[in-house]
């Protein structure tokens, strides 16, 4: 029998916690002069809406993730955006979000599993290899009789490694049809537009091709948006093929002068640009 933890009522506290979990990101970064904004502010309103309306998630946390969906993050640059909503929606104190990329802190510039720290079942720094294990992590849940699902996140800058598409491979030719693999596809990376560094194309005709079930969302920063593809995206599976959903973000969205460039991909705000951006973006629940 399926137990969800309570979920926000409305799309007003969703964009609420948007706001907060942006504060969140840029106060994390800017204290340690690094770590990754411009990615996590376009996938805030993705991972938002997954933790406190798609998922369906247990009390408490252990690493089997027996009974409950799953969720493993392949980008894991982003972890700023990853650690807030994680915080916000109880796995750890959000007081702990002071201790990013600290030494001896859980919560280091790509997530690890070697300190404990709740919600987080796999080390992702090194990308290309998110999309494998979401696979085996789905497989589990066949083989556990666990009828709940695995939902994985990716840059798009990240399927530019080879290993991705081995796994993309083996998920259609085994109905790997519990996982939901969601490409970030902001068209930047740590070097230029993905378009300039290496062309990827076509991403969600070359997933269909691969035997995919694919559907898009063409503004990922819409919550309205997100929600409704989320929700297709799980009516679709369990009929014998894995869904990839194909969103289109703005990386460092919410923040003006973060937008439309590669340059935040990396880099910390100013003192000045930090108050900046934090007037752009409310304080709903409370700072850290």
């Amino acid at each position: 029998m399926k137990t969800n933890l309570k979920k926000m009522p409305n799309t007003q506290e969703l964009q609420d916690l948007v706001f907060q979990v942006r504060r969140d990101i840029l106060r994390m970064v800017h204290k340690v002069n690094s770590g990754h904004p411009g990615g996590s502010l376009g996938c805030t309103e993705f991972l938002v809406t997954l933790y406190n309306e798609i998922m369906d998630l247990k009390e408490g946390f252990d690493m089997d993730g027996i009974g409950e969906d799953l969720f493993f993050l392949s980008n894991g640059h982003i972890s700023p955006v990853f650690y807030s909503v994680l915080a916000r929606r109880g796995y750890f104190p959000v007081e702990e979000l002071n201790t990013f990329r600290l030494i001896d802190s859980r919560l280091q510039g790509h997530p690890t599993t070697h300190e404990g720290l709740p919600g987080v079942r796999v080390a992702s720094g090194s990308l290309g290899q998110g999309m494998s294990v979401a696979i085996g992590a789905a497989l589990a849940k066949k083989l556990n009789g666990d009828d709940h699902l695995v939902f994985s996140l990716h840059g798009d800058g990240e399927l530019q490694e080879g290993q991705n598409w081995e796994a993309i491979m083996y998920a259609a030719g085994n109905k790997v049809d519990n996982l939901i693999a969601t490409v970030d596809r902001n068209g930047q990376q740590i070097d230029g537009p993905t378009e300039k560094v290496l062309p990827l194309g076509d991403v969600a005709e070359k997933f269909k091709v691969f035997g995919w079930d694919v559907l898009e969302i063409e503004n990922g920063n819409d919550l309205e948006q997100v929600i409704a593809g989320l929700n297709e995206a799980k009516s679709r599976t369990g009929k014998g093929k894995p869904v990839c959903v194909v969103m289109t973000t703005e990386m460092g969205n919410g923040v003006d002068f973060m937008m439309h460039t590669h340059a935040w991909h990396g880099k910390a705000p100013s003192d000045e640009q930090l108050a900046t951006a934090l007037d752009q973006n409310p304080e709903t629940l409370g700072d850290y």
